[in-house]
C-alpha cells in the first residue's frame, strides 16, 4: 500500500483531499500541517520525511496570504521555494512521485489568450515571485515531479472568495468588487479528484500541468453568480483595479489553458458554475 503525505493538511485543498481519502482507500493517507511538518524548518524537514517515509507527496502548503507576503518575503520564500527544494531532493533520491501546487500568480497578466504551460511565467509581487522560484526548484532537483498550477480557490473549507462574498452581501446594501480582472475560479474538490485522476492514472508523465474549472469571469462576475445562486438582495458594483489599491498587484488577465492535462490524464473540467452551485449548496447557501 502507498503511503500519501500531504503537506498543508489543513487547508482548502488538503481538507478536499482528505474527504477524497475515504473513497481511495488502496492508499495511506498522512495529513500534516505545520503543527505535525513545519516545512519552516528547513533543518529537520530531510529527518521528518525520512521518518513518514512516503511513496507519494503532495505539496498543498504554501504563503498564500498575497497582500502579507509583499512584507513577508523571507517566510514565504522559505515555504514556498526553499521548502519544495528540500522535498524535491528527498523524493528524487528516496524514488517518491511528488505532486507540488502552484498558481497562476506566476504570470504578469499581460495574455489576451488562455494561458498554456509554455507561457513565459513573468510574476508581478512577491507571491508570484516565491512560488516560481519553488517551481524552478521542483523541476531542477526532481525532474520527474508533477507541478498544477490553479486559480482563484475556493472550497467549502477555510477563508475565500466565495464564503467572504456570501458574507458581505448579507450584511451589506451594496458593494464594489473589481470588474477588469479575468481568469477562471477553481473549486478545490475539482482539482484533488484531478491529483486523484493522475495518481490512478497509468502513466506518470512529469512536468507542468493547468487546472481551474471551465469558464472565463471577471471577480464582479463570479460576485454575480454568487448572489444570483444564493438569492442575496445587494447592489453590486464593477470597479477598476485603480479604484481598489493592494499591496501586491495582480495579474489582469489569467485564464488558464487546461488542454494538457485533459488530454494526457483524461481529467474532466467542470464548468465553474456547475462547481460553484456545489459548493453553495454544501454551505447551505443556495436559494
Amino acid at each position: 500500500m502507498k503511503k500519501i503525505l500531504i503537506t498543508g493538511g489543513n487547508g482548502q485543498l488538503g481538507s478536499e483531499l482528505r474527504l477524497l481519502s475515504k473513497v481511495y482507500t488502496q492508499f495511506e493517507w498522512i495529513f500534516t500541517d505545520y503543527q505535525e511538518l513545519d516545512l519552516c524548518n528547513l533543518e529537520k524537514l530531510e529527518t521528518e520525511l525520512t521518518k513518514i517515509n512516503p511513496q507519494i507527496i503532495i505539496n498543498c502548503a504554501a504563503h498564500t496570504a498575497v497582500d502579507k507576503a509583499e512584507a513577508e518575503f523571507e517566510l514565504s520564500d522559505v515555504l514556498n521555494h526553499q521548502a519544495v527544494a528540500v522535498l524535491a531532493k528527498w523524493s528524487n533520491v528516496n524514488d517518491c512521485q511528488l505532486i507540488h501546487v502552484s498558481t497562476d500568480y506566476v504570470f504578469d497578466g499581460t495574455a489576451a489568450t488562455a494561458l498554456t504551460e509554455t507561457a513565459q511565467p513573468n510574476p508581478i509581487n512577491v507571491y508570484g515571485v516565491t512560488k516560481l522560484a519553488g517551481e524552478k526548484a521542483c523541476i531542477k532537483y526532481n525532474p520527474d515531479s508533477i507541478i498544477i498550477r490553479t486559480s482563484w480557490v475556493y472550497s467549502s473549507f477555510g477563508a475565500n472568495f466565495v464564503k467572504t462574498m456570501s458574507r458581505l452581501m448579507q450584511e451589506r446594501d451594496s458593494l464594489n468588487v473589481v470588474n477588469d480582472q479575468i481568469g477562471s475560479p477553481t473549486y478545490a474538490a475539482d482539482l484533488a479528484q484531478a491529483i486523484m485522476t493522475i495518481l490512478t492514472h497509468d502513466n506518470w508523465q512529469a512536468g507542468i500541468y493547468h487546472f481551474s474549472n471551465e469558464g472565463e469571469v471577471s471577480w464582479y462576475e463570479f460576485a454575480l453568480a454568487i448572489q444570483e445562486i444564493a438569492g442575496f438582495d445587494c447592489e453590486i458594483n464593477g470597479i477598476p483595479t485603480s479604484a481598489y489599491p493592494t499591496p501586491a498587484k495582480r495579474p489582469q488577465y489569467s485564464l488558464l489553458d487546461k488542454s494538457k492535462i485533459k488530454s494526457v490524464y483524461g481529467v474532466v473540467v467542470p464548468e465553474y458554475i456547475t462547481s460553484l452551485r456545489r459548493c453553495m449548496r454544501l454551505l447551505g447557501i443556495e436559494k
